[in-house]
């Protein structure tokens, strides 16, 4: 058997070894997915016809406002989701199985493989949860193309991919994996700086700069322009660019300090 299948193989076994794992152990993934679907509700029935209101610039319309704030919290969804694959990163790391894994002649590699490709495959499934509540609330995209659908989910499954090594690198420089998921908090918190539930004109103007330059706000636009046909602009490219950075970054970092921790 060639190396590259071998490497496969033990990549497939330890991505199933962590699906199992969240099976076996639902309460965090169900508690990390209830936070996106908690607020959409909130802002929906609680702040809906408030927040509604200042979107089109006419009167409340929460139809409109809950087309406007589900691409933020599809991404919402996607940094809940990769705080437990930092728990579990820490948790693999401080319980002496990855001692073990050394020990064994498996590809190095393919312990945080089967992390990142588990905690990806996580987010998809959560955001099509969240997705279906906001259907089942009245979200609706009329007028997207199977095409512009397709772009939409690639756009996600990047972007799951991008945060997924950042919070793997979070979960490998913890020292434990409640640290672990504290580290890993902003990534749940940096939709709400950005254009996800008003719009950055409606910000106050020291502060837009912030919400504008961050990865969160041109994915959550070109979201928007795809699935509401809204304009994209520089978005488009400016998601891309932030998604391919963010997961270079993030395996460089994971790579490095996983096969330096003498753990």
């Amino acid at each position: 058997m060639s190396s590259l299948a071998l490497a496969v193989r033990d990549c497939s076994t330890m991505l199933r070894r962590n699906l199992l794992h969240a099976r076996r152990y639902p309460s965090m993934t169900l508690n990390l997915l209830l936070t996106p679907i908690m607020l959409l509700l909130l802002f929906v029935y609680i702040f809906g016809d408030t927040m509604s209101a200042g979107i089109g610039g006419g009167g409340p319309d929460r139809s409109q406002y809950i087309a406007y704030i589900v691409p933020g919290l599809l991404l919402m969804t996607v940094g809940s989701t990769v705080v437990g694959t930092a728990v579990s990163v820490s948790n693999d790391m401080t319980e002496g199985i990855i001692a073990r894994f050394r020990t064994m002649a498996i590809h190095r590699g393919s312990v945080i493989v089967g992390h990142v490709i588990g905690s990806v495959l996580q987010s998809i499934i959560s955001v099509v949860l969240v997705g279906a509540v906001a259907v089942a609330i009245g979200f609706r995209s009329t007028d997207a193309t199977a095409l512009e659908w397709l772009a939409a989910f690639g756009l996600l499954v990047l972007f799951a991919m991008a945060l997924t090594w950042i919070a793997v690198g979070m979960g490998l420089v913890s020292p434990n994996a409640e640290a672990a998921g504290n580290n890993a908090m902003p990534l749940i918190l940096l939709p709400l700086l950005s254009s996800a539930f008003v719009p950055i004109d409606a910000m106050p103007g020291w502060f837009q700069p912030i919400a504008q330059y961050q990865p969160f706000t041109p994915t959550i636009e070109t979201l928007r322009g795809l699935l509401l046909g809204t304009g994209i602009g520089n978005n488009g490219w400016l998601a891309v660019v932030w998604c391919l950075g963010l997961t270079v970054l993030g395996y460089l970092w994971s790579t490095s300090k996983f096969n330096h921790d003498p753990k």
